[in-house]
């Protein structure tokens, strides 16, 4: 339970920010893509990166590094061969859409002047191939025809496929209400089980609804029989209510019911609870699945100590924290952003004991605390006392040989010093740092601070450095 809040503790406001942008813009390109190849493609490559990280965290090293390279490779592959399908989404749509609209089938197509189009050229025996793009990008399987740009009415259908027309034997290409090319040439089907009075153009039919997601109503000019092609099917409509009922379908725009409404909503909150959890997944897995530990020493700072008394001896100066965060957390950490601080508000004359906690302890936002060394810091308060000691200088190493010291002279030769009675009882003389002999090599005078320990400072008035007169002769 401890480790749950703990991890929850240790959530920034960085990282709640970071999960709910990013989850945002994963179901922005949910809304936007879904039914494409890219889409598709797109999970697909979601699914690989689960596996990579499934293998990495499992020691599979030569898999992970596998399914790594072929992740980044996928995804520029992405880019190149459906960058005419992510273009028509992008170019369909306008910027407030894209950031947080919702598509609105809106019935935009004539799809009952359609309809009665096309039971008329079945009424005369004139052939007749239209294609009806959905989601998919069909520039890439279909021959360019000739850009029409022409308003979807009765007449101009009739017109296109006119026997006389120079165009009339490829397809039109109808988005919406317009008739946007003509003269198209689609792939055919190989499929060797189709009827023998299935010609050309329901093979080209075929051919294309294989290829994409495409609806392609097809006139037969022997038969006058009006044939849809969709989803890799060819079958036949007979009448031309049913033509219509299919186009809105297909074309998104038949009044959604009731129940269609639900489910869209729950496909839509299923969508975001899912970008949620993989972006979730997706942080966990950078900033708390590859977990850093390091060992940070600092020191312990005393906080709220009575005027009156004095530290007069601690245990250690200093304590080790047992860190853990992620990667990039732990280097970005600065040493001033790590603090030890022990409360002396309630503590009393004497020795006082004190466990280091997570409360004693600040850290940077992500770092978390796993261990101090040591647990424990004992702090020994007393009323300050006065003594005055002297000082003597504490030599270290070895004169040249070919010298010798002649004289020494401190200034001052006393020192009075503050700190608890029973630590001042125990000194007599107070030391200087060291000065080595090995660096003298003519007489000098130096100023060289004195050695106190924590516990003990000197009197007001009193400084801890003194100055050392040294004398050198050659022997």
């Amino acid at each position: 339970m401890n480790d749950f809040l703990s991890f929850f503790s240790s959530i920034r406001w960085q990282d709640i920010v970071d999960i709910s942008l990013n989850s945002y813009i994963l179901f922005r390109f949910y809304i936007l893509f879904r039914g494409t190849n890219a889409f598709r493609v797109l999970t697909g490559i979601a699914f690989l990166w689960f596996f990579q990280r499934l293998a990495f965290s499992l020691g599979l090293i030569i898999t992970s590094w596998a399914i790594q390279g072929i992740t980044a490779v996928a995804a520029l592959i992405i880019i190149v061969v459906f960058r005419n399908e992510i273009r028509s989404v992008l170019q369909a749509k306008n910027f407030k859409t894209i950031l947080w609209g919702f598509s609105q089938k809106v019935i935009t197509s004539p799809v009952e002047t359609i309809a009665e189009s096309v039971f008329e050229l079945a009424r005369k025996h004139t052939g007749a191939l239209i294609v009806f793009p959905a989601n998919e990008d069909i520039e890439e399987v279909v021959q360019s025809g000739i850009p029409w740009r022409g308003v979807v009415s009765k007449e101009m259908i009739m017109s296109i496929f006119w026997h006389d027309n120079p165009v009339h034997d490829g397809a039109a290409i109808i988005h919406k209400d317009k008739i946007t090319e003509v003269a198209c040439i689609l792939p055919l089907s190989h499929k060797n089980d189709l009827p023998s009075y299935y010609g050309t153009r329901h093979r080209a039919a075929l051919g294309l609804s294989e290829a994409t997601d495409a609806m392609v109503v097809v006139v037969s000019e022997e038969r006058g029989a009006v044939s849809v092609a969709k989803k890799s099917e060819i079958y036949s409509v007979n009448r031309k209510e049913d033509l219509e009922r299919q186009l809105q379908e297909h074309l998104g725009e038949r009044p959604k019911f009731q129940h269609d409404q639900r489910k869209e909503k729950l496909r839509i909150f299923s969508a975001a609870l899912i970008s949620f959890l993989f972006i979730v997944g997706v942080w966990f897995s950078f900033s708390r699945g590859l977990e850093t530990l390091i060992n940070f020493e600092t020191p312990v700072e005393y906080m709220n100590r009575n005027s009156a008394v004095e530290i007069i001896d601690t245990s250690v100066n200093s304590v080790t924290l047992n860190l853990s965060g992620s990667g990039s957390l732990i280097k970005s950490m600065r040493p001033e952003q790590v603090k030890v601080k022990i409360d002396l508000g309630k503590a009393a004359v004497g020795k006082n004991s004190f466990v280091i906690t997570d409360e004693n302890v600040s850290l940077p936002p992500g770092i978390l605390l796993k261990r101090v060394t040591p647990p424990v810091v004992d702090v020994t308060l007393g009323i300050p006392v006065v003594k005055e000691v002297p000082i003597q200088v504490d030599w270290a190493g070895k004169l040249p040989s070919q010298l010798t010291l002649e004289k020494v002279k401190i200034k001052p030769t006393r020192i009075a010093l503050i700190g608890g009675r029973r630590v001042l009882d125990r000194i007599s003389i107070i030391y200087t740092e060291k000065i080595y002999l090995d660096n003298l090599y003519s007489s000098d005078t130096i100023t060289v601070k004195l050695a106190l320990s924590p516990s003990i400072k000197t009197a007001p008035g009193s400084s801890d450095v003194v100055t050392v007169d040294y004398v050198v002769k050659n022997k």
